[in-house]
């Protein structure tokens, strides 16, 4: 896996463009944001993410996707539970992950960070080869974008706190560390 840092794509990983992103204000990267997600709920292996952020999700499959269809969201990357890696979104240009956030006291984290997603749920835990890829796909960002340091990885509930609690009480923020990811 190598980025590419002319376009901020990478390379060894699969792509999936989304059309959910537009240009970052300043162009900065300074944080790492790891989210989770299902699709549906608590399945996983399903495809329905990468069509969920290309706004291809098919609404009539289950209850749940009527309840998101008109949502435009999009990630940098998704880490699938055998540990693959999709990239959606170029990390040149700002994904729609973060939501109402804040880091610190600047607000709005899309227009500074670089969020992945991790196929799962905040109770289920996460599988070896998922971790081994983060591990990877962490220290390849943090070195390619040196102001992401240990501090400035952090879960969707640090910085949406009250409204999102991801990626959970199962993901295992001491396996970062222990990779000098985390501080």
């Amino acid at each position: 896996m190598q980025l590419d840092h002319g376009t901020g794509w990478c390379r060894g990983v699969r792509h999936c463009p989304s059309p959910n992103f537009n240009q970052r204000p300043d162009g900065e990267i300074s944080l790492l944001v790891i989210h989770n997600i299902s699709l549906p709920p608590g399945q996983f292996g399903t495809g329905k993410v990468q069509a969920f952020f290309q706004n291809c999700l098919p609404c009539d499959e289950h209850p749940f996707f009527q309840q998101i269809a008109d949502l435009r969201v999009s990630a940098h990357f998704l880490v699938e539970r055998d540990g693959a890696i999709t990239q959606f979104v170029s990390c040149q240009d700002r994904a729609w992950h973060a939501g109402v956030s804040c880091f610190g006291d600047r607000q709005s984290c899309n227009d500074f960070s670089l969020g992945i997603e991790l196929e799962g749920t905040d109770d289920a835990p996460y599988s070896e080869a998922q971790y081994d890829s983060l591990i990877r796909l962490c220290q390849l960002l943090q070195q390619a974008y040196p102001a992401i340091t240990p501090e400035r990885v952090c879960g969707h509930s640090d910085i949406a706190p009250g409204r999102k609690t991801d990626p959970g009480p199962a993901f295992d923020w001491q396996r970062l560390r222990a990779a000098s990811i985390v501080a």
